[in-house]
């Protein structure tokens, strides 16, 4: 198998939509579709099974997604150390980040990069749906996550940031005219779902109102596309961290600060076995930076 149609068949695997891979790997639908069935035909079996409202994986499928996944992830490992190396870098920290604002974590990048001049930061996208996945697997060595973290196998490092909570939601949707609402006002509301794990959509969207009523929580979602059109149709409105504002820019999209939330406070989280000298190195020098307030 090439490694362009292994690239491919993560791809698909991934996002479980041949127009989303396509995109993603810069190829057009047709070519995401040719390679697939290449594959199909050399294993002698159906990777997928697909119809007009979905993709998923078939057992086989499920298998091969599970063997191909570290050794890609090992060989793209390897070209980035030797890359890396010949650029007179010797260690590489992969960060996770919750499409968080990657400039606010300048002055920490900056500052490690000055600390350990040998040293890189490879930035990798999490998704909310599952946010440790990718700390368990070894595809990132640290990640920047929203607190509470109750994980036994993983280490709450210094909190980064703090900012305050605002609600998305449609600009014609009564509450968008408000200068700012209250945890009681989402008890009028459909609320978005989809944070796992069950504490820390309890910690974002708890289950009741100051007050006692509940809180009816309506489509889930796990990542933010995901989440744009069902804030601009008006069927659901979302508590999202302020920073969220910059990625939301739209004209169909409008945020409300809620005045009684509790600050969210982002803290680094890593793998306790898997840490190693570089991952305490970044977190002391975040450690003596401190939060940053947004």
């Amino acid at each position: 198998m090439e490694l362009r149609d292994i690239e491919i068949f993560l791809a698909l695997a991934e996002e479980l939509h041949f127009g989303r891979a396509a995109e993603r790997l810069h190829v057009t639908s047709a070519r995401v579709s040719q390679a697939i069935k290449k594959q199909e035909r050399r294993i002698g079996a159906a990777l997928f099974e697909r119809n007009n409202r979905k993709v998923v994986l078939t057992p086989i499928g499920q298998q091969l997604f599970n063997d191909l996944r570290p050794m890609y992830r090992g060989l793209h490992r390897g070209i980035e150390r030797a890359a890396q190396a010949a650029r007179g870098k010797t260690d590489i920290v992969h960060l996770g980040m919750l499409s968080w604002d990657y400039e606010a974590l300048r002055p920490l990048l900056d500052a490690f990069e000055d600390r350990y001049p040998a040293s890189d930061v490879r930035i990798r996208s999490l998704e909310f749906g599952d946010p440790f996945g990718a700390l368990r697997s070894g595809e990132i060595d640290i990640a920047v996550i929203w607190l509470p973290v109750e994980e036994p196998d993983l280490t709450v490092g210094p909190i980064v940031a703090t900012e305050p909570i605002v609600l998305a939601l449609s600009p014609a949707h009564p509450l968008a005219n408000k200068e700012s609402v209250s945890l009681e006002d989402l008890g009028d509301v459909t609320v978005m779902g989809g944070a796992r794990p069950d504490y820390w959509r309890e910690a974002l969207v708890p289950a009741r109102t100051p007050s006692g009523r509940p809180i009816h929580v309506g489509p889930q979602v796990s990542n933010t596309q995901q989440m744009i059109p069902i804030l601009a149709s008006g069927e659901a409105v979302s508590p999202l961290q302020a920073q969220a504002t910059r990625f939301l820019a739209r004209p169909d999209i409008a945020t409300v600060p809620i005045h009684d939330a509790p600050a969210c406070r982002w803290a680094l989280v890593w793998r306790t076995a898997a840490e190693t000298n570089l991952i305490r190195a970044f977190a002391a020098t975040a450690e003596d930076l401190g939060p940053s307030t947004h």
